[in-house]
C-alpha cells in the first residue's frame, strides 16, 4: 500500500513567511515526500500550505518546513486536519 491513511492538513504560516522565498522553499522540499499539494500566499499576509498524503508523511513534512531554516521567519503555525479528497496530482505553487 502506498498510502495506508490518506488525510488532509491545511496548515496557515503566519510570520514574515511572504516575500522572502518561503513557497519556493517548500515546494523545493516536497519532491523528498509522498505528498501532494499546494501552497499560497494569503491577501492577509499569512502562507496556506494544504497537504495530503500519510499522516506520518505529512508531519514529517511539516517539520522539515521548519528544520529548512524557515523557523525564525514563522511566528504561528495553525493545522487543521481533515480527509483526504484526492484532487492533487503533485505539488505547486498556486497563486
Amino acid at each position: 500500500m502506498k498510502n495506508p491513511s490518506p488525510c488532509r492538513a491545511t496548515v496557515h504560516y503566519t510570520g514574515r513567511v511572504q516575500g522572502v522565498g518561503f513557497r519556493y522553499t517548500v515546494k523545493s522540499m516536497a519532491a523528498g515526500f509522498d505528498a501532494t499539494g499546494v501552497i499560497r500566499n494569503l491577501p492577509d499576509g499569512r502562507v496556506a500550505l494544504v497537504i495530503e498524503g500519510d499522516r506520518t508523511e505529512l508531519e514529517a513534512f511539516m517539520d522539515a518546513v521548519r528544520d529548512a531554516g524557515l523557523a525564525p521567519m514563522i511566528r504561528d503555525e495553525d493545522c487543521k486536519w481533515s480527509e483526504s479528497t484526492g484532487e492533487f496530482k503533485g505539488f505547486e505553487i498556486v497563486r
